[in-house]
């Protein structure tokens, strides 16, 4: 897949092709990491809002381009948040009484679920309503002490991991709109976590053998049942961990493959429709080229994730339809001589990425634009949602 896109960012425009700056971002020079909405249609580039404490962190988005994750309030505390479609203004979701709150999947409808501390100082997953309205504590699956959602699917199931009353984590599912919530059980180990579950209540996680090994697993529907999707290795040795799943069944996650003279190898992986087969998507290159990792795949069965790249950095990637290929997203931003993309987190199906990118720090940033010659390049404008 070869695309070639000169983006806009909201806050500020490039008015020519920095690309022919590569490898701007140094660790020398530091790096401040936000997160971003990339959108491969419009070409623009949304730079998340905060709650007041400075930056925000996006976990998850839906079809809108409503984007959830957490953010630093005034008082430097993280609370929950959601956007607006298109990634644009930041709602505070609250609390379940505590002082912390955390958002990690959304519905098209816009109900979000996450987890928070409560006022007893536990922390409980929660569901809340459509655009983010009201928070609704799920309980646990016995356990006193905590649980976690992790993603919910347009029927409002959600899925996450809870403390059972004998003591493991494992991966449960709830209802419609949150309610109940029921424990998938393991692989033969003695914990399991849930992270993805499309509209037919598949379930996509990773649990514990019997041999204790992590595996990638996938449910059928409403989570009944659990299928080891094993791992790239010859014999399904070692592990493999699930992260996402689609509509048709497609998983996409992380597994050790095969150990090397450089080390163990651990690539991103998409399997086939309802789990079947597992195909390794490699990587980027470079040195370190035995790591890349899947984080989020869309109803085309597009992937995104992180890999190591050329010059030994992390990059965010995409691939085509199914898997194929796979596209250093830096390298369709065009904007290297301004961020890098380390990570890619999630990508939903009218074509837009939730990000992470580092920027230099404002002296090294001002520093080395005026070493390139770049400053005449560069023209601000102020846009609702987000500045620079």
């Amino acid at each position: 897949m070869t695309l070639n896109y000169c983006f806009k960012i909201h806050g500020f425009i490039l008015l020519t092709t920095l690309s022919v700056v590569t490898g701007f971002v140094s660790p020398a020079f530091g790096e401040e990491t936000h997160s971003y909405l990339i959108d491969l249609n419009d070409r623009e580039v949304t730079l998340l809002g905060a709650l007041g404490g400075g930056y925000s962190i996006g976990n998850g988005i839906n079809d809108a381009g409503q984007v959830v994750g957490y953010s630093y309030t005034a008082a430097g505390q993280p609370h929950a948040f959601i956007t607006g479609p298109n990634g644009l203004g930041m709602t505070d979701l609250g609390t379940l009484g505590g002082n912390k709150s955390y958002a990690s999947g959304i519905n098209d409808a816009g109900q979000v679920v996450g987890y928070s501390y409560t006022a007893a100082g536990q922390q409980h997953a929660f569901i809340t309503g459509p655009n983010g309205l009201g928070m609704k504590d799920l309980g646990t699956l016995g356990g006193l002490d905590a649980s976690y959602a992790s993603g919910i699917n347009n029927a409002g199931q959600v899925v996450g991991n809870s403390y059972t009353a004998a003591g493991p984590s494992h991966a449960f599912i709830t209802g419609p709109n949150g309610v109940g919530m029921t424990d998938l059980g393991t692989l033969g180990g003695n914990k399991s976590y849930a992270y993805g579950i499309n509209d037919a209540g598949q379930v996509a996680g990773y649990s514990y053998t019997a041999a204790d090994q992590p595996h990638a697993f996938i449910t059928g529907p409403n989570g009944v049942g659990m299928k080891d999707l094993g791992t790239l290795t010859l014999g399904g040795l070692d592990g493999s961990y699930a992260y996402g799943i689609n509509n048709s069944g497609q998983v996409a996650g992380e597994s050790f493959t095969v150990t090397t003279a450089a080390g163990q190898t651990e690539h991103a992986f998409i399997t086939g429709p309802n789990g079947v087969g597992m195909t390794d998507l490699g990587t980027l290159g470079g040195d370190y080229s035995f790591v890349s990792a899947a984080s989020g795949i869309n109803d085309a069965g597009q992937v995104v994730g992180n890999s190591y790249s050329a010059g030994n950095q992390v990059h965010a990637f995409i691939t085509g339809p199914n898997g194929v290929g796979m596209t250093d997203l830096n390298s369709l931003a065009e904007l290297s001589a301004i961020y890098r993309i380390s990570n890619a987190i999630d990508i939903n199906n009218n074509g837009q990425i939730l990000v992470v990118a580092g920027i230099p720090e404002p002296d090294a940033y001002a520093l080395m634009l005026a070493g390139l010659g770049l400053i005449g390049f560069v023209a601000w404008r102020q846009k609702s949602g987000s500045s620079i």
